[in-house]
C-alpha cells in the first residue's frame, strides 16, 4: 500500500497574469467573447498540465474562474439579485455582478476567511435552481483534452450560504435589508434546500463515472453553534442521497476543526481535510480523540499561504505521528490550504532574488514538487534532500532591531492629548468646514504611469526625468483637486506601485519578486513583499513628494503611509519569531516617517489598516491577542506626534461589529470606511457602539466604473448623520482611486461635493462644539 497524493487550488491568474490581461481587454472590448473564451483556456490548459505533471491521485478540476469562484457558484444556482436579472448575456451579467453597471450597483465583495483574497457575496432572494454543472463540463474537458480522470472542485453548500446575505423587512417598516445568513431564521432551510442541488450535482458526476468530487468547507473551522452543527450534517445527509459509487471529500483550511469528534464521525463522506499546517491543534484532536476509520484523511502538510520552503525532515516527523492513528491506505497527503495565495513559479525569481533566500522559498509549482518529492520519499524510498534552512534564517539576524521592539508589550502606548480637545484644535488649525471632503490616497495611475515607472525601472530614462514626471502628475491631481472643490488633498501616490510594495522597497528586511503575482480579487493581482529579515527604515520614505504637493495648494496635504498591520498581514510575513515583534519593528519604522512629515510641516498624516481586521483569527478565543498587538502596533506609529496633527486611518471591506470597540481603541482622528457596496450597513456598527471620533463615510464605490449619482451617495451620508455626530462627519469615496480612470473620477467626486453642498445647505457649514 502506498501514501497517495492530491492538490487544490493552484493559481488561475496565469504565469504572466494571461487571464488579467484577456479579461480586461474583453472589457475594453479589445477582443471577443470568443477570443476571450480562447485566451483562457489555453490558462487553464496550462494550469492543468502542471498538476498533471505532479504524479496527483487525485488530480484537481473546475478550479478556474473568469473573476471569483464563489460568484461561480451563486451563477450556477440561479443566485442572481433582481437588478441584474435583465442583462441577458450571461457572462455579462456575471461580470456586471462583480463589478456593477450603470443602473445597478455591484454585488458586495469581502474578505476570504483571513485572507487577502476577497468574494463576491451572494444575495439570497429566492429560491436556487441548477443551470449548468459546471464540475461535470469542466471534467469532461480534462478527460477529453488530457485523458485524465479528476477529481472536481466546488464551494461546499454549508459554507457557500454561510458566506452569503439574506433580504428581510426590517421591524416596523416595509423597507428591506440584508443580513448575514447565519443570522438568518432562513439560515438552515437555505442549506437544506441548496443541499438538494449539490445532490444533483454528484449524481449527475456519478453518472458520468466520476471518481470523486472534494467540496470546500472552510466554515467548519469558525466558531460554529451545535444548532449549525447539526444544520451541517442534516445538509450532508441530502448531499449524499444515493450517492455510493463517488468518493465525497470535505476540505477544511486556514484552522483547526473545534467540534472535531462529531463531525469527524457523523459527517456522512469519503474522507475529511484537516489543515496540519497552520498550528497543531488537528493533530492533538487526533491523538485524543481518533480519526474514524471508515473515512480517508486528507492532510494538509504543505502549506498554502506562506512561501517558506517544507522542512521535509518535520513534515515526515509530523506524518509518522498521524500514521499512529489513521492506516497508510486512509491516508492522502495534500497543500493544507489552496495555492491561490502563492505566486505561480520561483523560477523568474532566480537571479532576481538572492541565492540565500531563493533557498528558503516555495511558491505553487514548488508545492507540487514537494509533494512529488514526499511521496517519492515515503513510497519508494528516495534520500531526504540536504537542506540548512536555519542557517539561511540566521543571516538575515539585526540584533539592534529586536533590541528595540523587546519591551513593547510592557509599555501604555497611546497619544497624550484626548481626543475632543485635540480635533478641535486639529480643525481650526486647518481652517475645514464641517463635513469636509477628502478621498483616500491614490488617483488614477494611467497606462502613461504605469509606462513611465516601467521606462525608470529598466533604467530607459533618468531619475531626473522620472522625478519630473511624478512631479507633473502630482500638479495635474493638485489642480483638478482645486477645480472639484475637495476640502483635504492628497498627492496621488504617482510614485507609488502598490501600498504595501512601496514601503517594503524603502526598508530593510523586504524582498521583492518580479513576478510573483498573486490574485487579490477578479482581475487585481498584487506582489506580495517577503519579509525574510528584521524591519528598519534607512531615510525618509514619503517626504519629498509630500512636501512637493503641500507646496501647491494652501488646502491640507495629507501623508499618506500604509500601516504597520496591513504592511505584515499583505506579506509573506517570516514565522521564526512571533508575528506581533514584527508588527512592532513595521511601527517604528513608520513612525521615524511621521515624525519627519510632521517636522516637514504636514499636519494630516494617514496611516492606512485596510488589512486591521482581515489578521484576526478565524477563533475567538484567539482574537483578543492579536488585537491587542495590532492597536498597540497603530498607535506606536503615531503616540508622540503633537495634538494638532491630525491622524487618519482608512479601513475597507471589512466586517466591523465585532471589533468596533479595539478600531476605537486605535485613537485615530478620523477613520475611513466602506460604506457603498454594503448600502451603509456599516453603519449599523456604529449605531450600537457610542463612536465618537471622526468617521469618513465612504459613499462612493470605487470599485466599480459607474459613475453613482447624487441621491444614491445623499442616502447613505444621511443615514450616516442620523447617528454620528454632524461635528465628526467626512465625505470621501471607500477606497483608492487607483484602478479608475479619470474620465470616472472627477464626474463622481464632483457629485460627491455636491452631497456635501447640499448637507452643509441643510444641517450649516460651521461646527457647533
Amino acid at each position: 500500500m502506498a501514501i497517495k497524493t492530491t492538490a487544490f487550488g493552484y493559481p488561475k491568474i496565469g504565469p504572466n497574469r494571461e487571464m488579467k490581461k484577456a479579461i480586461e481587454s474583453y472589457w475594453k472590448n479589445e477582443i471577443s467573447k470568443e477570443e476571450l473564451y480562447k485566451r483562457l483556456e489555453e490558462v487553464d490548459a496550462e494550469r492543468m498540465s502542471k498538476v498533471i505533471n505532479a504524479n496527483l491521485d487525485y488530480i484537481p478540476s473546475n478550479d478556474f474562474s473568469l473573476y471569483d469562484f464563489v460568484l461561480d457558484v451563486s451563477t450556477m444556482f440561479d443566485v442572481i439579485p433582481s437588478r441584474f436579472r435583465n442583462i441577458e448575456d450571461s457572462l455579462d451579467r456575471y461580470f456586471a455582478m462583480a463589478r456593477g453597471t450603470d443602473n445597478a450597483i455591484a454585488c458586495e465583495m469581502t474578505k476570504w476567511f483571513d485572507t487577502n483574497y476577497h468574494y463576491i457575496v451572494p444575495e439570497f432572494e429566492g429560491g436556487f435552481k441548477i443551470v449548468k454543472n459546471r464540475p461535470l463540463t469542466s471534467y469532461k474537458w480534462a478527460k477529453e483534452k488530457f485523458g485524465v480522470e479528476t477529481k472536481p472542485v466546488l464551494v461546499g453548500p454549508f459554507t457557500y450560504i454561510f458566506l452569503g446575505k439574506v433580504y428581510e423587512r426590517q421591524e416596523g417598516s416595509l423597507l428591506m435589508k440584508m443580513i448575514k445568513a447565519p443570522e438568518s431564521e432562513k439560515f438552515r432551510p437555505l442549506v437544506l434546500e441548496i443541499a438538494s442541488l449539490y445532490n444533483g450535482i454528484l449524481l449527475e458526476l456519478q453518472r458520468e463515472g466520476v471518481k470523486a468530487v472534494q467540496l470546500d468547507e472552510p466554515a467548519l473551522v469558525l466558531d460554529l453553534t451545535e444548532e449549525q452543527i447539526q444544520t451541517l450534517i442534516d445538509a450532508y445527509k441530502v448531499v449524499m442521497h444515493d450517492i455510493n459509487n463517488l468518493e465525497v471529500f470535505v476540505h477544511t483550511y486556514y484552522e483547526s476543526l473545534d467540534n472535531f469528534e462529531k463531525i469527524t464521525r457523523e459527517l456522512p463522506v469519503s474522507g475529511i481535510g484537516l489543515d496540519f499546517v497552520v498550528n497543531n491543534e488537528n493533530l492533538e484532536n487526533i491523538k485524543k480523540f481518533g480519526f474514524p476509520t471508515d473515512k480517508k484523511l486528507i492532510a494538509g502538510v504543505i502549506s498554502g499561504r506562506d512561501p517558506w520552503k517544507t522542512d521535509y525532515k518535520e513534515v515526515l516527523s509530523l506524518i509518522d505521528e498521524i500514521l499512529k492513528y489513521v492506516p497508510e491506505e486512509n491516508l492522502i497527503l495534500s497543500n493544507a490550504a489552496p495555492l491561490f495565495h502563492l505566486p505561480v513559479s520561483l523560477e523568474p525569481e532566480k537571479g532576481h532574488l538572492d541565492s540565500d533566500l531563493i533557498g528558503l522559498l516555495s511558491f505553487a509549482d514548488e508545492r507540487l514538487e514537494e509533494l512529488k518529492t514526499l511521496k517519492e520519499i515515503i513510497n519508494e524510498g528516495k534520500d531526504i534532500p540536504v537542506q540548512t534552512l536555519q542557517d539561511l534564517r540566521d543571516k538575515f539576524k539585526n540584533e539592534k532591531v529586536r533590541e528595540a521592539v523587546k519591551d513593547i508589550d510592557n509599555q501604555d502606548i497611546k497619544r497624550p492629548h484626548e481626543f475632543k480637545e485635540r480635533y478641535k484644535k486639529q480643525i481650526e488649525l486647518l481652517g475645514l468646514p464641517r463635513f469636509p471632503t477628502t478621498t483616500i490616497g491614490s488617483f488614477p495611475q494611467t497606462k502613461e504611469v504605469r509606462q513611465t515607472r516601467a521606462k525608470f525601472r529598466r533604467g530607459e530614462i533618468s531619475k531626473e526625468e522620472y522625478d519630473r514626471f511624478i512631479k507633473e502628475q502630482i500638479k495635474k491631481a493638485v489642480e483638478i483637486q482645486e477645480e472639484i472643490g475637495l476640502d483635504v488633498f492628497v498627492h496621488g501616490e504617482f510614485e507609488r506601485t502598490d501600498m504595501v510594495e512601496f514601503f517594503g522597497e524603502k526598508m530593510e528586511g523586504f524582498a521583492f519578486t518580479k513576478n510573483g503575482w498573486v490574485q487579490s480579487y477578479g482581475t487585481r493581482c498584487v506582489r506580495p513583499p517577503i519579509i525574510y529579515g528584521d524591519v528598519s527604515r534607512p531615510e525618509p520614505m514619503t517626504v519629498e513628494e509630500i512636501v512637493y504637493a503641500q507646496s501647491l495648494t494652501d488646502k491640507p496635504m495629507k501623508g499618506m503611509l500604509t500601516g504597520p498591520t496591513t504592511i505584515l498581514n499583505w506579506s509573506f510575513y517570516r514565522k521564526d519569531i512571533p508575528k506581533k515583534e514584527i508588527a512592532y519593528q513595521i511601527a517604528l519604522a513608520l513612525r521615524e516617517e511621521v515624525l519627519d512629515l510632521e517636522k516637514a510641516g504636514i499636519k494630516v498624516i494617514q496611516i492606512d489598516e485596510p488589512a486591521f481586521r482581515e489578521g484576526l483569527p478565524l477563533k475567538k478565543r484567539k482574537q483578543e491577542e492579536y488585537l491587542n498587538w495590532a492597536v498597540k502596533a497603530f498607535r506606536l506609529t503615531n503616540n508622540t506626534v503633537e495634538e494638532t496633527t491630525q491622524i487618519h486611518t482608512h479601513m475597507c471591506y471589512s466586517e466591523f461589529n465585532e471589533i468596533i470597540e479595539w478600531i476605537y481603541k486605535m485613537d485615530a482622528d478620523v477613520i475611513s470606511i466602506e460604506a457603498s457596496r454594503s448600502k451603509g450597513e456599516i453603519i449599523e456598527a456604529f449605531e450600537r457602539f457610542n463612536y465618537d471620533h471622526g468617521i469618513g463615510v465612504g459613499i462612493y464605490d470605487i470599485h466599480s466604473p459607474r459613475i453613482p449619482p447624487v441621491e444614491e451617495m445623499l442616502e447613505i451620508a444621511e443615514r450616516t448623520i442620523q447617528v454620528i455626530d454632524k461635528n465628526l462627519v467626512w465625505i470621501n469615496p471607500d477606497c483608492g482611486l487607483k484602478t479608475r480612470q479619470w474620465e470616472e473620477v472627477i464626474p463622481a467626486l464632483k457629485n460627491m461635493v455636491e452631497v456635501t453642498k447640499i448637507l452643509r445647505e441643510k444641517y450649516g457649514d460651521k461646527y457647533d462644539w
